[in-house]
């Protein structure tokens, strides 16, 4: 392979090297944000019983068939039934059975009529009825005026509506939110098989970092990068460990990475993978036994080797790749600009952690777009570039192009720009200039 790699040989490397996490049992809270192993199927129809959508009456359809304001329908009120109530009444032909929402459908009812439709069974109007059944349920007995008619199963949720026993509730694949969360505890299902959210550690190197918070000394600038590649992985689905800053110290940064491990399915550091003569990054990970494991070796495909490459892209030109420790722990080192980092992320960290997660896609899906804005845009022969972008996606049932324009500039530093920008326009490394008015490809960020 050329001594310059390109995005996507970079990216096929790391993907070749990662695995998905091995499955595991969680409680329904704990597997919030994990992917689901397999299929949930059904176990019991959802609701698992007729029941009553709204407080009013149970009743029979003939009895209030023609009812009206001026000829009510006056019904025998046998009891009331409420939610989790056991021995239901029967309702025969001419009586109803006061009912709450949630309740079980009493046996010869088919239908429920609001209490806004009838006078509460208080001869008064439904003010007089809503404030009658804003109270817990009372022995129900006396008469009851319904002043419409309903049709069968009206204001009836039917068992089996929601869900039916033997169907797939959850996919498997499926990343579970609180919806999912809810259906599994409604379906009855306490835990469930997930792959876990990847654990990843954080840290940025340079002597010159100084905590957000931290008054600036003379040559020195606040920790960003820890922040942004934190707040990504997070956003990503991972739970992030943000270790800071580290000193531009080789023995420093192999101890600390060292202890981290104990912690991590991922290590991301930025920072230290150039060329110059305090890349500690480099200095640290270059060697095969800064991280030995005994007997393994060293270009197996599983050993500690960490490997430094230059990518014909921009931002983000200086990537490392390895595994590391015991565990084989992947390691993605980013370069130090924030844009850089930022970018790097997006194009390998992420989808590193989605497969980790055994996320389907692992990349952000792309889209074509229609460069906007008053000047042309340039772009370095020879290097694949991903340049912020503001991202308008098309209307709704319109069949153009969304726009995009770029913000600010080229540089790595533009962190400011970044701030700015929901999406990234990659520029192939064959095109030098785009004009206003050109398509695009475009990958909209969260």
């Amino acid at each position: 392979m050329s001594e310059t790699w390109s995005v996507d040989e970079h990216l096929e490397d790391i993907l070749r090297s990662v695995r998905p996490l091995d499955p595991i049992e969680l409680n329904l809270l704990d597997a919030q944000g994990c992917v689901l192993v397999d299929d949930v199927v059904v176990p019991t129809a959802l609701p698992p019983f007729d029941n009553s959508s709204m407080d009013g009456y149970a009743v029979r359809i003939a009895d209030v068939e023609g009812a009206s304001e001026e000829f009510p329908a006056v019904l025998g009120v046998i009891g009331d039934v409420a939610a989790g109530s056991t021995g239901l009444p029967t309702v025969a032909s001419g009586q109803a059975a006061r009912i709450m929402t949630g309740a079980p459908l009493p046996p010869g009812a088919e239908a429920v009529v609001p209490v806004e439709w009838t006078d509460g069974g208080t001869g008064g109007g439904p003010a007089d009825a809503m404030r009658a059944h804003s109270s817990a349920p009372q022995d129900a007995t006396g008469q009851v005026r319904v002043h419409r008619p309903v049709v069968a199963g009206q204001h009836v949720r039917v068992k089996g509506s929601d869900v039916r026993p033997g169907t797939v509730a959850l996919k498997a694949g499926t990343v579970l939110g609180p919806a999912q969360v809810g259906l599994l505890a409604a379906i009855g299902r306490g835990s469930v098989t997930v792959r876990p959210r990847p654990r990843v550690v954080v840290l940025s190197t340079g002597s010159e970092l100084v905590a957000p918070g931290e008054p600036l000394g003379p040559g020195q600038i606040h920790d960003a990068n820890s922040f942004v590649l934190t707040a990504a992985a997070r956003a990503a689905g991972a739970i992030p460990y943000r270790v800071g800053a580290v000193a531009d110290d080789a023995e420093t940064l192999r101890s600390t990475i060292e202890d981290q491990l104990i912690r991590a399915d991922l290590v991301v550091t930025s920072g230290g993978v150039s060329v110059g003569a305090y890349d500690v990054v480099k200095e640290a990970l270059s060697r095969v036994e800064a991280f030995a494991v005994e007997g393994e070796d060293e270009r197996d495909g599983a050993g500690d080797v960490v490997e430094f490459r230059r990518l014909a892209m921009q931002p983000g030109k200086p990537q490392g790749f390895g595994l590391i420790g015991p565990d084989r722990t992947p390691i993605l080192t980013l370069p130090g600009n924030p844009v850089s980092a930022y970018v790097s992320f997006e194009l390998f960290v992420r989808p590193a952690l989605r497969t980790l997660m055994g996320q389907e896609p692992v990349r952000r899906p792309s889209v074509r777009a229609r460069l906007t804005g008053e000047t042309p845009v340039s772009s370095p022969e020879g290097k694949r570039q991903f340049l912020r972008g503001a991202y308008t996606p098309p209307a709704d049932g319109d069949d153009e192009l969304g726009t995009v324009s770029a913000v600010g500039g080229a540089g790595s530093h533009l962190i400011g720009a970044l701030a700015q920008a929901n999406a990234l326009i990659d520029i192939p490394e064959k095109t030098g200039r785009l004009k206003p008015g050109d398509e695009v490809t475009v990958v909209p960020l969260d």
